[in-house]
């Protein structure tokens, strides 16, 4: 059992939607939080820079949500309701900034200000403190804190393998990361190649194909895509993320399980056919949301090809010995790789094999005192808002000795349980994903905020209708217990009403009601009824 200390300054690295919810939390369990932003600006990866900037996300100038903003809000401060369900960057941005005033957040950000060096104190086996070494317009600080939260993201170091393709020395037109994209402008008439399947890739790959002759997509391993837009026009992730499909895929046999998750994923379109499909189909790994890559490939102006084996002057020649000759540009949208160069002692966060091993995604498990937090680090088909927001609350708590921590051997034994599971049902490369419902309800739990969906059903059903077989939105973790918002019940009964607002911009009298029931009866009850079948007739 971890021995808890008195916390009361905590460090707070990073001013994003991490940052943010971080400093909030903060100030909801009594601690002062000072959080550092190298920047001039709030929002982190929301905030949009005309080029790329050196230890900052970098986002292009057409970047929207992948979730709907029911699902992506703060759990106490709903989206206004006539802003759309996925919204544009620069709308996101406005959010933050409305959230960041709303909760009198700014006066605790320190703008400017470059953390360059984090590290133990010599005495930190019994206080727990960290000597956090700041810059700011050419002024270095020093200063002491009881704790530090790790806000920095994980979309800021670009992993470029372009040394690793032979002949890549040769290619003599140009080739950059995704992050350095901003649009398509310079690529009207080339040709292009966009490595990696990605939410990035998909887009930059869709998006150039207006401008571009052509516009090529390389993948090695494929990818399930979804569109935004799901069953009778709602948004995808109301209908699919719920606590219903939750308990029905951990509670089926895994053969089944796996095939109602393909039936799911190929619902749209049948990705064989688009030389999309996954080379192993039932990994759930994150996949990718683009409403118009299946037309561009119908059209021809995106062309689908396998994984780069290697570049001449001018081509590329891929795995299947095809060559693509006459090439301008290659993008890489290769993904991140994680760093923490402000880390004195990086074996802190990454202390096993090289890799970044937390408690719960969150803590390193090996400190002396648990005085360290990792907020955003983990990836699922759940927004990171909400799950930043509920991973900084938890983190509060355990720095106030008010959530109870195991012996570090017991830490680590449920890291690596966790690690197996990751490893069955997302592969090697996703070590960030998990199950977006079974993780928030773990935490929620320990902090005594979990839905009791049994006793709601007794005394609200229809409230417990709606959090069981609805879409599992934010609100239901401030609906009790620490931090309770005593709007959000009410946010969960209106949220359909805010989304269908959205789009219902044309009045048409219709008897429809705007909570989509027969939609999600028709979702719920498919798979129970494929399941009776495959067990009668197997």
């Amino acid at each position: 059992m971890k021995e808890t200390i008195m916390v009361r300054k905590v460090a707070i690295i990073g001013a994003g939607v991490s940052g943010l919810a971080s400093i909030k939390a903060c100030l909801e369990e009594g601690l002062e939080p000072t959080c550092f932003e190298r920047s001039n600006g709030i929002g982190g990866l929301w905030h949009f820079t005309d080029s790329a900037m050196d230890g900052r996300a970098s986002i292009y100038a057409s970047v929207c949500t992948n979730s709907c903003k029911e699902m992506m809000c703060f759990p106490d401060f709903p989206f206004p309701e006539d802003f759309p369900n996925y919204l544009h960057n620069t709308k996101l941005q406005e959010y933050i900034q409305m959230f960041a005033e709303h909760f009198d957040l700014l006066k605790y950000i320190k703008f400017k200000t470059l953390v360059i060096h984090v590290r133990k104190r010599l005495d930190f086996p019994i206080t727990g403190q960290w000597e956090v070494e700041t810059e700011t317009e050419g002024q270095v600080e020093l200063d002491v804190f009881d704790a530090v939260m790790v806000c920095s993201g994980h979309h800021v170091y670009p992993n470029i393998p372009a040394n690793n393709y032979p002949g890549m020395e040769k290619f003599k037109g140009k080739y950059f990361h995704s992050r350095e994209y901003k649009g398509p402008e310079k690529f009207r008439g080339k040709r292009a190649l966009v490595v990696g399947l990605g939410n990035s890739g998909s887009d930059i790959a869709v998006e150039l194909s207006n401008v571009a002759s052509q516009v090529y997509l390389s993948s090695r391993s494929g990818s399930w895509v979804m569109s935004r837009v799901w069953e009778n026009g709602y948004p995808w992730d109301m209908l699919i993320i719920n606590r219903f499909e939750t308990f029905l895929r951990n509670a089926l046999p895994t053969a089944i399980s796996d095939w109602l998750f393909e039936k799911q994923m190929s619902r749209w379109f049948d990705h064989e056919n688009f030389s999309l499909v996954p080379v192993n189909r039932t990994l759930r790994k994150e996949p990718v949301f683009n409403d118009e890559l299946p037309s561009r490939i119908t059209c021809g102006s995106v062309v689908v090809k396998p994984g780069v084996k290697e570049f001449t002057e001018s081509s590329a020649v891929f795995q299947d010995g095809t060559v693509q000759e006459g090439l301008d540009y290659v993008i890489f949208a290769t993904g991140y790789t994680f760093a923490y160069p402000f880390m004195d002692d990086e074996s802190i966060l990454m202390c096993r094999d090289n890799t970044v091993t937390l408690y719960k995604s969150i803590l390193p498990p090996r400190l002396e005192k648990p005085t360290m937090a990792v907020i955003g680090l983990v990836q699922s088909l759940g927004s990171a808002i909400p799950t930043a927001e509920l991973q900084s609350r938890w983190a509060t708590r355990v720095f106030k000795g008010l959530c109870k921590l195991p012996s570090e051997s017991h830490m680590m034994e449920d890291i690596d349980e966790k690690m197996g599971k990751k490893l069955k049902w997302y592969g090697q490369c996703d070590s960030l994903q998990t199950d977006y419902i079974v993780y928030m309800d773990e935490l929620a739990s320990v902090i005594g905020i979990k839905p009791n969906i049994p006793l709601l059903f007794l005394t609200d059903p229809r409230l417990a209708v709606q959090v069981y077989f609805g879409p599992c939105s934010p609100y239901q973790f401030r609906l009790t217990g620490p931090g309770k918002w005593d709007g959000a019940r009410n946010a969960i009964l209106t949220q359909w009403d805010r989304t269908l607002k959205a789009t219902r911009t044309r009045i048409v009298h219709s008897p429809q009601s705007s909570f989509p029931l027969c939609a999600f009866l028709r979702i719920l009850a498919l798979p129970l009824l494929i399941a009776a079948v495959f067990l009668v007739f197997v």
